[in-house]
């Protein structure tokens, strides 16, 4: 039944973006990833891996269609992710953006897609500012998003009697809307906030953002964070003895590829939400024993890998449900 959600859903979508266009079976899909940066574990080749399965998948090309996928590193950088969907748009006529994760590049990316008038599935960037002031009729915000996060991880945390926080915060849109997400959770569930903590994207030294945290005697210490800041943070807390001190690490957005890059010794008692999980049932166990037989070091797919995966297969279905494809 999702499935069928999904997929109506994004034919009306692309309906709408595509209304008076000519239709053919010629696909052009973009993987705007990050491919060397903190990201490029959860996103990454391995992303667009996922987007080529999803092809596959398909089965489309065998029935006709052309279907093309490119890819490139946006670096993490807004200004890089602009020019890439633009020159995408008019030298490489992409008729979708996918992954683009890290907020600030997705929400850059945003505006493009309305004025070339491309779809943009996001998997890849988390601020629900994607789904909401940001929000435009030629973006779908796809895997999950801060409040998401923030009602899973912060609610559970803060119900399990975990009623005061202090947050170690990326600084820049996705950290920003995290924070303030779950700070709005937690207020609403009796708890409260004593302080925060503001990083630089990509930090190798934790030291001073935690000795603030440590001295705040919150409960619980907040990973506004994701990627290698999240792993920094962790093993560096882990080093300082501050679990072992009384206080709590929430990781408000923590992977899979994260928990195996930390260990079990590191990562125990870490608690996170994840929209998918490859040991769930049969299903993902298939999928994820494929996709892992293929990947960059063989890894199981992120919820990010996994999203890319389901949001070009719906799109694909979207395209045979309209009879093809509109472009613009």
């Amino acid at each position: 039944m999702r499935s069928s959600v999904a997929t109506a859903a994004l034919a009306v979508a692309l309906a709408w973006s595509g209304a008076a266009a000519a239709q053919d079976k010629n696909v052009k899909i973009g993987v705007m990833t990050d491919m060397a940066g903190l990201y490029s574990d959860i996103s990454g080749i391995n992303s667009v891996l996922a987007v080529t399965m999803a092809v596959e998948d398909s089965g489309l090309r065998e029935k006709g269609w052309k279907i093309d996928i490119i890819s490139a590193d946006h670096q993490n950088k807004p200004d890089v992710a602009t020019s890439l969907a633009r020159q995408w748009a008019d030298v490489e006529n992409v008729d979708l953006y996918a992954d683009v994760v890290t907020s600030s590049t997705a929400l850059a990316v945003n505006p493009v897609a309305v004025e070339k008038n491309r779809v943009h599935i996001n998997s890849g960037a988390a601020s629900s500012a994607l789904s909401g002031k940001a929000c435009t009729p030629n973006t779908i915000h796809w895997t999950y998003d801060t409040y998401a996060l923030a009602n899973g991880t912060g609610k559970a945390v803060t119900k399990a009697g975990g009623d005061s926080w202090f947050f170690l915060t990326a600084d820049y849109a996705f950290g920003a809307a995290l924070e303030a997400d779950t700070t709005a959770v937690v207020k609403a569930n009796g708890g409260k906030v004593v302080g925060s903590v503001k990083h630089p994207l990509n930090s190798s030294d934790f030291s001073s953002y935690l000795l603030q945290a440590q001295s705040s005697k919150a409960k619980i210490i907040g990973l506004a964070n994701a990627g290698g800041d999240t792993t920094n943070a962790v093993k560096q807390a882990a080093e300082f003895g501050i679990v072992q001190g009384g206080q709590k690490l929430a990781s408000l957005l923590l992977f899979i590829n994260d928990v195996h890059s930390l260990g079990l010794k590191v990562a125990n008692g870490l608690q996170m939400t994840e929209t998918f999980y490859w040991d769930l049932n049969d299903a993902t166990r298939g999928f994820s024993k494929r996709f892992s037989e293929r990947s960059k070091n063989h890894v199981m797919p992120s919820m990010v890998q996994a999203g890319d995966y389901s949001a070009v297969t719906h799109y694909l279905k979207a395209l045979v449900a309209l009879g093809g494809n509109p472009h613009d």
